[in-house]
């Protein structure tokens, strides 16, 4: 029996059809595939550095060099794990994602709950883009408005001296640092994770609102039973995504406070990989960092994705 005679008894096309009939689809593919193996996939082949005293004036090019290079194997990584700044960097690290994840990420659900409830179109429009705008900014911006606001020099401490107070200056704060550059990317990401929402509750049908209305439901059971319930695959689908992206907590909005706080607040793993890795010219213990970085991401992703399966919900991918 041949394949194409067994799938369509099954009722599904065989492969060669299916490969005829989508050949256009297939074909639109290819330079995004292509691309992604260039810049995603083939990069990854540059881990075996970690393994390596890694030269790259070694060789006629970079890739050249990774063949001349000695080998070294585990040293870098007994380099990293003897290190004290490292687990500082890792403890900074997850402090600052709990933060996130507490602080940042119910404000974009709260927001986009709250824009639902606005009747008028116009005014849902102008709020939404209003608060989408500071995506766009870069994190240099996003820097200089909060040092004009809450700097030495800015607003708040001019008011306070104005009326006879002592200026505050909390950009330089190592103490509330953490909690500053939570602010800072909630101001500037919010909207992004209001249009995500906002666009999981347009699925939602109008007659649900309409039949419990009828029944008696008010605006809090509405939005309890049908509402919350419409965001719910949404919501576990970006903390998956969140949670895997746990260990990546913002490196130039970090590095370009370093010097205002010291190390001792601002270091986390991105920082600490470019200052002690590239800027020292160590690309194997550099590498061997961002391996580990990327093997932790894996495994919280994994364990995310599970805890979502079990809480009943698809997540990143299913069972």
């Amino acid at each position: 029996m041949t394949e194409e005679s067994a799938g369509q008894r099954e009722g599904k096309p065989a492969f060669r059809l299916r490969l005829r009939r989508d050949r256009t689809l297939i074909l639109m593919t290819l330079p995004a595939i292509a691309l992604l193996l260039v810049f995603t996939y083939l990069p990854v082949l540059g881990n075996v550095v970690a393994f390596q005293d890694y030269d790259p004036y070694l060789g006629d090019n970079g890739f050249s060099a990774m063949f001349l290079s000695p080998w070294t194997g585990l040293e870098n990584f007994r380099r990293i794990f003897a290190d004290p700044g490292f687990w500082h960097a890792v403890q900074n690290t997850f402090v600052l994602f709990l933060l996130q994840l507490v602080l940042y990420f119910p404000i974009p659900v709260a927001l986009a709950l709250l824009i639902n409830s606005v009747v008028r179109p116009r005014v849902r429009a102008v709020a939404q883009a209003v608060m989408y705008l500071p995506h766009f900014f870069s994190w240099v911006l996003v820097v200089t408005v909060f040092q004009q606001i809450l700097g030495g020099a800015g607003i708040i401490a001019q008011t306070l001296r104005r009326h006879g107070h002592q200026g505050i200056d909390l950009m330089t704060d190592p103490g509330i640092f953490k909690f500053l550059v939570t602010a800072e990317g909630v101001w500037k990401d919010a909207g992004w994770g209001i249009i995500v929402f906002l666009a999981a509750l347009s699925s939602v049908p109008p007659d649900l609102y309409e039949a419990a209305a009828m029944d008696g439901a008010g605006r809090r059971r509405r939005m309890w039973h049908i509402t919350l319930p419409a965001l719910r695959p949404v919501i576990a689908l970006l903390l998956v995504l969140r949670v895997g992206d746990a260990l990546t907590v913002g490196f130039e909005q970090l590095l370009l406070q370093r010097d205002a706080v010291g190390p001792g607040a601002s270091e986390v793993l991105d920082t600490y990989v470019w200052w002690n890795g590239i800027r020292n010219q160590d690309f194997g213990y550099a590498a061997a960092a961002g391996l580990i970085k990327g093997v932790i991401g894996l495994g919280l992703v994994l364990t995310a994705n599970k805890v979502a399966h079990l809480m009943g919900e698809q997540g990143v991918y299913e069972k």
